[in-house]
């Protein structure tokens, strides 16, 4: 398919923290045979798309992508593409048929961690994909036939990963799988995400931060809780995808819980980590919501008050159990619902965060701002960071404010002087 040792790759990879580990591993492969990796695809010889196709705007974005990259190969900056992921799993056929442009369509990715890896995160964090596929069986994902069945990689591959992130002056670690709650099942026999995660602590000293990503709400037990409560280098940051919270949607749903069990779960994590951040994503217009049952969940968000929120529009998706749902919502009753989900959130962000004014945090530097005068003149820098509660990309940053110059991966305590509606903006106290 790639013949030739010197050509130069460009990637460009779409969708979720899974598919940039799956796109690391593909450069690195690529790099160990001895081609050249670039930044900027239109300097690459050969361009590679690592696509998304869960909901309808991610297939949206990797068609547009890929039709990018069909007119620089026309245009003779690409010798060769190729299109790699979920879109080509799915459509591989029916691409070819449209796209005789692309000289390879690849589906899914052999899930390992190569040593040769190719970092596309900054320096100072990285993602660390423990396991892929999914156990669950929700009837609007079409995940499982995408990825195939839940497959962990072994413990000492992922232990050795983190002792060379640990040497390589790594920060952050975000631990990431379709549902990293369900780690070891297929190996070992139940679960064993604690022990992994024990591993890994044993195995680092440098990396500050071990953030947990995609926690089933099923399957987040007890000891789960008391280890992320136990351990300082774990972030205080609870990540519960629940999807709804009547108990009619989330039946249909297939999401093998109801509301009780929710608000329980919700109250024990609360109760047993003081101070955490509990992120949740949510489906607006799911087949047959009716008004009450979106005002319930409405009632909900503003009871619970979420820390951190994400709310998608329900995707249609051929091959799953809900595509053939009765009573499908109107795209803009949809579009509204969430708007209304996300205004309210909005409001109880702003209200979460204002806590935080007087308060001194950990932050960890992720880049340096450009100040404009008069605090230049001044001698001060800015920067973005975050704290434990925000994951890189998704949640929200510190402004820090530093008369001494930082480095992105530097821990800094920081006091609050100002809080916005998703953001923090504060002194560094050096």
């Amino acid at each position: 398919m790639i013949n030739k040792r010197k050509d130069k790759v460009g990637m460009v990879s779409l969708g979720c923290p899974r598919n940039l580990v799956d796109s690391e591993g593909i450069l690195g492969r690529l790099a160990a045979k001895g081609y050249g990796i670039v930044e900027d695809i239109g300097k690459a010889d050969i361009g590679i798309v690592n696509t998304c196709a869960f909901i309808e705007d991610a297939k949206l974005e990797s068609s547009n992508t890929i039709l990018e990259l069909v007119e620089l190969k026309k245009q003779g900056y690409l010798k060769k593409l190729i299109v790699y992921g979920c879109l080509s799993q799915r459509y591989k056929e029916q691409l070819r048929k449209e796209l005789p442009e692309v000289d390879a369509f690849v589906g899914r990715v052999v899930l390992n961690h190569s040593p040769d890896s190719v970092r596309l995160t900054p320096a100072h964090y990285s993602y660390l994909k423990i396991c892929e596929g999914c156990i669950n069986n929700c009837s609007y994902c079409v995940i499982p036939k995408i990825k195939g069945k839940f497959t962990s990689v072994d413990m000492s591959s992922l232990v050795e990963r983190v002792k060379k992130l640990d040497s390589s002056s790594v920060s952050e670690v975000n631990i990431v799988g379709q549902d990293i709650s369900g780690y070891g099942l297929d190996l070992y026999g139940t679960n064993k995400l604690t022990v992994l995660l024990d591993k890994m602590l044993k195995a680092s000293r440098n990396i500050g931060w071990f953030r947990l990503l995609y926690l089933y709400p099923n399957r987040t037990s007890a000891g789960l809780l008391d280890f992320i409560k136990t351990h300082q280098r774990v972030c205080k940051y609870v990540d519960l995808p629940i999807q709804h919270i009547n108990d009619r949607i989330l039946k249909l749903m297939r999401r093998n819980t109801t509301k009780k069990e929710i608000m329980r779960l919700i109250a024990r994590v609360r109760k047993e980590i003081p101070g955490v951040a509990i992120r949740t994503s949510l489906i607006t217009g799911f087949p047959s919501e009716t008004d009450k049952e979106f005002k319930e969940l409405v009632d909900f968000i503003e009871e619970v008050r979420f820390e951190r929120l994400g709310a998608f529009i329900y995707s249609r998706e051929e091959g799953t159990a809900a595509y053939n749902f009765q009573k499908q919502i109107p795209a803009k009753e949809k579009g509204e619902r969430l708007d209304v989900i996300m205004s309210r959130q909005q409001v109880i962000s702003q209200e979460i965060n204002n806590k935080f004014l007087g308060e001194t945090i950990d932050v960890l530097i992720d880049e340096e701002e450009k100040w404009t005068e008069p605090h230049a003149a001044l001698g001060y820098r800015a920067y973005l960071g975050r704290s434990q509660y925000d994951a890189p990309e998704v949640d929200g940053s510190v402004y820090v404010n530093s008369s001494k110059k930082l480095k992105p991966g530097e821990f800094v305590k920081v006091k609050i002087t100002d809080t916005l509606e998703y953001d923090l903006v504060g002194e560094a106290q050096l």
